[in-house]
């Protein structure tokens, strides 16, 4: 262990061969395997979590292509770096070949100009870039460079290629763990790769401190049990950025969730939220948002429990908030549902910006002044109250808006009497 380099430095796989996961883009015959192989690398975008192998794919890429091979990290480089590298591609004597494979880590952390600055070299197969993203690249990195690259998406790694990368790590004595006399249970390397996310470098750093911070035993030898792993991983990393692309994808679920009537999903993905620092009053607004769009007059009282819990997370603050929320969600979830006031909103804001909607008509104007009344201002007004039912025929839209429909009732919950009580009403 007098290495500098941590153990997920060192056990980068080298060759595709040592590549574990990924298998829908790696897998033999998919394309960025034929590529890699072929050493055919065209401009590609890696994007996906930490630890997955953006990184490693670039080094296997480094290791296989005759390509002059140039690595640059977007937080410490910029357009100086890019042109410097441009005119040593171009040197004749320096790179006969006339080409780099340029790999840029974090290149979301490159402003417009920076990236503008690649376009050209990209364009006229100058440079070829391979960019490493943890952000979703169609929002992050120019169209102009998306459209010139092919964007392979990486996913989380499965506990079982987790416990593969732990275990090759452990038994590999030139770049790993095999030179220390270990025994690790099965059951510690299962906890790990459940705890680890798919990350791979959350895994192999852990298990590089366990092992180095714990004492050789009576037996001459390093026990690592679920209880070692426990105290190096105090708490459970999870892929979910508060500003990130994972945001916004977990509020998604979340929101579809409640709309999908699913209390247990709704629940899970809200307690991701929090668990990652989710600000409970953003989510107390998107249950609000769901109760009135998504269950609406289906049940109309979910609204008044949405508005509710929100006050109340704000007065009570963590950690208690999370029971106020999950009450409220789940009231949303099982909920019946109607987005008819939703729909109908919608059409009427779509009549009054692209069509003439006509007067408000006179019958229904307020006459404050005499003036008023004497131009027609409320002639002809029919006070509902003063008939039976407290409902009498009238017409309330402008000429130009009659019979205009815009709500329709759902037949769920309280809404089917609505729709009930509206048909009759409506063929009077």
């Amino acid at each position: 262990m007098d290495r500098k380099e941590p153990l997920a430095y060192r056990m980068c796989p080298r060759t595709l061969e040592e590549f574990v996961g990924q298998e829908e883009i790696l897998g033999k015959g998919k394309l960025l395997y034929r590529m890699i192989k072929a050493d055919r690398i065209s401009s590609i975008i890696l994007y996906g979590p930490p630890g997955t192998g953006k990184t490693s794919i670039a080094r296997v890429i480094a290791e296989t292509t005759r390509a002059n091979f140039v690595k640059l990290n977007a937080v410490t480089s910029g357009v100086s770096d890019i042109r410097r590298i441009v005119e040593d591609t171009q040197n004749s004597l320096l790179n006969p070949s006339g080409r780099t494979v340029l790999f840029i880590d974090e290149i979301h952390r490159f402003n417009k100009a920076q990236q503008d600055a690649l376009l050209p070299y990209v364009e006229d197969g100058t440079i070829i870039l391979i960019g490493a993203t943890t952000e979703n690249p169609f929002f992050e990195v120019n169209k102009a460079l998306i459209s010139r690259s092919k964007v392979f998406m990486l996913k989380p790694l499965s506990e079982e290629h987790i416990i593969k990368i732990l275990k090759n790590a452990i038994n590999d004595k030139e770049r790993g763990l095999g030179n220390y006399d270990l025994e690790v249970s099965e059951d510690a390397l299962k906890y790990l790769a459940a705890l680890s996310g798919g990350d791979a470098r959350v895994a192999l750093n852990t298990i590089e401190l366990a092992v180095i911070t714990s004492e050789i035993e009576p037996d001459g030898k390093i026990h690592i049990d679920v209880n070692t792993i426990e105290e190096c991983v105090q708490k459970r990393p999870i892929p979910f950025d508060k500003s990130g692309d994972e945001h916004y994808d977990n509020i998604s679920a979340f929101i579809k969730s409640m709309r999908g009537s699913d209390p247990d999903a709704a629940v899970f993905y809200l307690a991701r939220a929090l668990y990652a620092g989710e600000d409970p009053e953003f989510l107390a607004r998107r249950i609000i948002i769901c109760a009135s769009e998504d269950v609406g007059m289906a049940n109309p009282n979910a609204l008044t429990v949405a508005v509710a819990a929100a006050e109340a997370v704000r007065m009570i603050g963590m950690p208690e908030a999370r029971i106020i929320l999950a009450h409220a969600a789940i009231m949303v979830a099982t909920s019946p549902k109607s987005n008819s006031c939703y729909e109908a909103v919608s059409k009427a804001l779509h009549d009054v910006e692209t069509r003439y909607t006509g007067s408000v008509p006179m019958h229904l104007r307020n006459p404050v002044t005499q003036g008023m009344k004497d131009l027609g201002y409320g002639k002809g007004y029919k006070y509902a109250h003063d008939y039976p039912g407290n409902y009498v025929k009238q017409e309330y839209l402008p000429d130009e808006m009659k019979g205009t429909v815009y709500y329709n009732p759902s037949n769920n919950g309280y809404e089917a009497k609505i729709k009930e009580w509206l048909e009759r009403v409506r063929s009077k």
